[in-house]
């Protein structure tokens, strides 16, 4: 949770994403597999990250990334 103020400090709310392979060993403390995920979510609360701040972090950006990529790709494939 350190390293997620962290990086939200460093490099702003709309660069950060979180995810899991969803199968374990991801080696994080309190969240060994998928049932522990919600912990995250109620420490984002906890540190006063609003829901919008949340839903950008668990995918809102990363669907905002390849929404773009995707958008690139097709111009430069009808380019001749």
């Amino acid at each position: 949770m350190d390293h997620i103020d962290h990086v939200v400090a460093v490099a702003g709310i709309d660069h950060v994403a979180i995810g899991s392979d969803s199968d374990g060993g991801g080696r994080l403390a309190d969240c060994n597999d998928v049932s522990g995920l919600g912990r995250i979510t109620l420490e984002l609360v906890r540190r006063g990250y609003t829901e919008e701040e949340i839903g950008k972090i668990w995918g809102d950006n990363l669907m905002r990334v390849m929404t773009k990529v995707q958008q690139v790709s097709e111009k430069q494939n009808k380019t001749p």
